[in-house]
Order: structure tokens, then C-alpha cells, then sequence
């Protein structure tokens, strides 16, 4: 396990890419918003977003995790790379990375366009992991025409945009 991980305490599940962690120690406490970096989730009102929360929920939920935050976004959520413990071993340390997991098992897309945040060989095990969630129509993929979130964000706010009383 990478030494500069930052160890906390998942409290809270909002999507399948943002979760809310409590880092620090008792008495001095520091609860945070985390937003998985390299993936993007379906939105609330896209097929397979609760299927993407509850993925990340099985995941992470009430279990010791590793952040890696080299940045926040502009919403202030930390931007993190998260290590979660092994599946079926909840105690042990945290060395499976949870956004991986997330595109593997088709409840996110990999998020190119963040990219260039991630090493050369990062890069290549989500690209990897995407192509096989997409071949083996896996979450997401069985949709066939599944719209990436960062597109039905576009759309909905042009739409949303169209429609606002120009007075």
C-alpha cells in the first residue's frame, strides 16, 4: 500500500462516483467529499444509476479506505483515487482500486477526459477494463445506446436552457 494514502472511514454513499469519508482521529475528526477520480457515473436519472450507488456502496460503505487526493474540483470535492479492502475481506488492508472495480463491472465509464491525471499504466488498466465491461455487456452496457454522463449533462442542460422563460 502506497505510505501517502490518506486512511478513512466511508460514512456516506451519494452516487456511484462520490462518496463522504471521515478521515483523521477521534476527537479530530474531518469529514470530507470524495469524488472518484478517472470515472464518471450514470446521474441520478439515467438507467443503472442506483445500480452504479449500490456497486460503490458494496464496495466502500463502513469500510477503511485509501485516498490518494492530488486535487479538488470545483465543486471543492476531493478528487481521489480509492483503495478499498479486497472483496470478502473487509479488515484487510485497502489495495483495490474502487474506480477500477466501478468500469470493470460496467457501473461507470472511464473518464478520458481526465486522463492525463492518471499514469501511463492506469490508463491502460481502465481503457482495458472498459473494453471488457462493454464486450461482455456488463451493467451499463447492456443498454444499447448506454450516454455517458457528461453527455446527458450537456443535453439536459441545453434542454433545460431551451425551456427557461427568456423574461
Amino acid at each position: 500500500m502506497n505510505a501517502s494514502l490518506l486512511l478513512c472511514l466511508v460514512i456516506g454513499i451519494a452516487d456511484g462516483d462520490t462518496l463522504t469519508a471521515r478521515c483523521g482521529q477521534p476527537g479530530a475528526y474531518e469529514q470530507i467529499k470524495v469524488r472518484l477520480g478517472a470515472i464518471d457515473a450514470p446521474e441520478r436519472q439515467q438507467p443503472f444509476s442506483q445500480q452504479s450507488r449500490q456497486k460503490l456502496s458494496s464496495l466502500a460503505f463502513g469500510k477503511q479506505v485509501g485516498l490518494d487526493c492530488p486535487r479538488k474540483d470545483r465543486y471543492g470535492r476531493h478528487v481521489c483515487t480509492v483503495m478499498v479492502p479486497p472483496a470478502g475481506a473487509p479488515d484487510d488492508r485497502p489495495v483495490v482500486d474502487a474506480g477500477l472495480v466501478m468500469v470493470r463491472s460496467g457501473m461507470a465509464w472511464w473518464y478520458r477526459g481526465y486522463a492525463r491525471e492518471q499514469t501511463p499504466q492506469a490508463r491502460e488498466r481502465y481503457a482495458a477494463a472498459e473494453r471488457e465491461a462493454q464486450t461482455r455487456r456488463l451493467g451499463l452496457w447492456a443498454d444499447p445506446a448506454p450516454m455517458p454522463p457528461w453527455e446527458w449533462r450537456k443535453t439536459n442542460r441545453a434542454a433545460r436552457a431551451s425551456t427557461a422563460d427568456p423574461s
